[in-house]
């Protein structure tokens, strides 16, 4: 998949850029983007959040705001938010797959959640990548374009991420 295949580009790029570049990476914490998520009351104010543990990363070093320390800072906080948005995605998914059961237990001729879900989850993937895909083509080949496509990913997997964990958060209102 393209997301796999960014990582194992963006990794590529450290190991050919030569030995002991591994080691003067910048380093990458979530504890930015998790204190700034602490205080936001709504999702304006959590996509306010994302990037911040991303630019604390390129902050923490010379090599931070290279092609490649950029890179890596982005591709850094867009696995931690992969990862929530794959936590989300299945505590949403297990709690609308209960309900389905409860709507379907009362002869409910309603839609089914989980299936709904599951559709959404697979549009917005090609979607997200599509996005990614043109904000890349907006450098024109240029070495910006794979820390903006890298970008683009971090921010659309945490907006991604941010939903379902208000839904999982304020579902059953």
């Amino acid at each position: 998949m393209k997301r796999t295949l960014l990582t194992v580009a963006a990794a590529s790029c450290v190991l050919l850029a030569g030995p002991g570049l591994a080691q003067d990476l910048p380093e990458f914490s979530p504890a930015a983007t998790e204190a700034c998520l602490v205080g936001a009351a709504d999702l304006p104010m959590m996509e306010a959040c994302v990037g911040a543990s991303a630019n604390a990363c390129m902050e923490s070093n010379s090599m931070g705001y290279t092609t490649v320390g950029m890179g890596y800072c982005f591709d850094q906080e867009r696995a931690f938010w992969d990862g929530r948005l794959n936590a989300a995605y299945g505590q949403v998914m297990a709690k609308d797959k209960a309900l389905d059961a409860e709507m379907a237990s009362l002869d409910s001729a309603a839609p089914s959640l989980a299936e709904a879900l599951r559709a959404m989850q697979r549009a917005w993937i090609p979607f997200r990548d599509a996005s990614c895909d043109y904000e890349r083509a907006q450098w024109g080949g240029g070495t910006g374009g794979g820390p903006a496509t890298l970008s683009c990913l971090m921010y659309e997997t945490a907006r991604q991420a941010l939903v379902l964990e208000i839904r999982l958060e304020h579902g059953d209102q």
